[in-house]
């Protein structure tokens, strides 16, 4: 039995390490309640709910879904959502979704990590809108935030109608206190919180930093496996669900909610963490990257980069993703007669990458944790000149054993178009594309 009465004990019960509960599974059905009797029995929504609760429906997709890709979950809550004052517009200069109002230059494109933030900044204060597709409205395409914070959220709530947060931290813990349950989240980890689902974000760590996929799309599933089989890659057992745990408390309280690219305020006279119990499939979870079950190979050559998919966003083509998170974590290189690292490639999806912890084996410097790259469609990468001259001269015999790191990369079947703020940005590596320059010619005509 789990609740909440004042964000004082939300954080005292953070700041104690106290574990949560949570239940497994990827979209499995879940059932959970914070009093016992607090999920009706047998039916969805009778006439008078347990405990004096209102019943309501979260549809995170339509109606008519294939059962196997329906998302909805019922909620038996303190007060229904509707419950606050109308909306007002409020400014965030740097978080947004006008991609294409500045023209895109097809470089390759690097960041240094944002600053840590010296005035008081929450989660939402700190997002910044680096780059994306698509636009919310066509519920097609994302956008791609960083955040830098140093506040936890004070009697401040937020959701997003634009899309699903699939949250990486890059550098302090995050507890995320959602209406349907808390979920903590550690750098290596990652948490998906749904379309629509409202939130809170405690800093336990006093400052945190990381990346965020904002999906418009269709929301995030496990990929097919194929002839891999029924094992490896992200393991559905592994994803963790919050349990029931619910917020009464009333008084001056501010829902933020994000709604067509622009942010907007209201205010709301109780904590919208109120449900008491709930069941569906239609929930934040989180997952730690340190249990992907890398695949690859143990003769020669490399398996294309879709070996590291962790989640994937499909598209309305089958095979084609709209988007794809893949992580690059610790792993053995084993191939003979291979150049190890990444290989140069040009491709016709575009990538934004991201760096926890480490160094990425590709690029001995300037990739730092919580720094960001961008190559999209068509632009040239791979292996810095370092970073290839060491690795083709490198004794194969043994394995290579790569250690403590942890990149990812949000993949995306459109080109990714930074924001102007990411163009202008102190943070950009104007001699990023001099990495490549001291790839020395070794062409010679008389030496097959």
């Amino acid at each position: 039995m789990t609740h909440d009465t004042t964000a004082a004990a939300r954080t005292a019960a953070l700041l104690s390490h106290a574990p949560l509960a949570y239940m497994t599974g990827f979209g499995n059905e879940f059932a959970t309640e914070s009093l016992p009797g607090a999920l009706p029995v047998g039916q969805n929504s009778p006439q008078k709910c347990p405990y004096g609760l209102y019943a309501e429906q979260l549809s995170g997709t339509a109606f008519t879904a294939p059962r196997h890709a329906n998302r909805r979950t019922w909620t038996y809550r303190i007060r229904p959502g509707a419950m606050h004052e109308p909306f007002r517009r409020i400014d965030h200069r740097r978080l947004g979704s006008a991609f294409g109002d500045v023209v895109a230059p097809p470089d390759q494109m690097r960041w240094d990590p944002l600053p840590l933030p010296a005035d008081p900044t929450d989660f939402v204060d700190g997002l910044v809108t680096m780059a994306g597709n698509g636009a919310p409205a066509a519920m097609s395409g994302c956008a791609i935030h960083l955040y830098a914070a140093n506040r936890s959220m004070k009697d401040r709530y937020f959701y997003d109608a634009d899309g699903e947060l699939l949250i990486v931290p890059e550098q302090g813990r995050l507890r995320i206190a959602t209406e349907l349950g808390h979920l903590d989240v550690a750098p290596t980890g990652i948490a998906v919180i749904p379309r629509g689902v409202r939130f809170a974000v405690d800093l336990p760590d006093g400052a945190a930093r990381g990346y965020v996929c904002e999906n418009y799309g269709a929301p995030f599933r496990l990929p097919d496996l194929g002839v891999i089989g029924s094992n490896g890659l992200a393991n559905p057992r592994d994803f963790e669900i919050p349990v029931a745990r619910y917020e009464d408390r009333e008084g001056e309280f501010e829902l933020v909610a994000k709604f067509m690219g622009n942010l907007w305020s209201a205010r709301i006279g109780h904590s919208p963490l109120d449900v008491v119990a709930w069941h569906g499939n239609y929930a934040p979870y989180r997952y730690d990257l340190r249990r992907f079950n890398v695949m690859g190979s143990i003769s020669f050559d490399h398996p294309d980069p879709s070996i590291f998919l962790v989640l994937q966003s499909q598209s309305n083509t089958p095979g084609v993703d709209a988007i794809d998170f893949a992580v690059f974590a610790p792993r053995i290189l084993a191939m003979q007669h291979t150049f190890r690292p990444p290989w140069f490639h040009r491709n016709v999806a575009s990538e934004f990458m991201g760096l926890v912890q480490g160094v990425y084996d590709a690029k001995a410097e300037g990739f730092v944790p919580g720094g960001a790259s961008l190559h999209n469609c068509w632009t040239g990468h791979g292996p810095d000149a370092t970073t290839f001259e060491q690795q083709s001269n490198a004794d194969l015999s043994k394995p290579t054993v790569i250690r403590d790191t942890m990149a990812f990369m949000f993949e995306t079947c459109l080109p990714i178009l930074p924001t102007r703020y990411a163009l202008e940005s102190a943070q950009l590596q104007h001699e990023y594309y001099r990495c490549w320059q001291g790839l020395r010619k070794h062409f010679d005509p008389a030496k097959p």
